[in-house]
């Protein structure tokens, strides 16, 4: 009998830990992009590119639940 749940995997978890952290500050280089990106955007609609400039940086945003998303899914109890 496993005494831990198939949603938290504890080991996972700590061994992710540090990476989340270290991807919870690029989160915020993300964020940065992202207003910036948008006041681009909002200026001149027309170009495309700050699109993709915005979707890279909600992306970044997005990496500490990715990160902790990884070692919690392929870490065993």
């Amino acid at each position: 009998m496993c005494c831990c749940d198939e949603d938290f995997r504890p080991l996972g978890f700590l061994l992710g830990l540090p990476f989340a952290l270290l991807s919870f500050l690029i989160s915020f280089i993300g964020l940065f992009i992202w207003i910036i990106g948008l006041l681009l955007m909002c200026i001149c609609p027309c170009c495309i590119c700050f699109t993709f400039v915005v979707e890279f940086a909600l992306e970044l945003i997005k990496a500490p639940l990715h990160i902790m998303e990884f070692f919690m899914s392929n870490i065993p109890c």
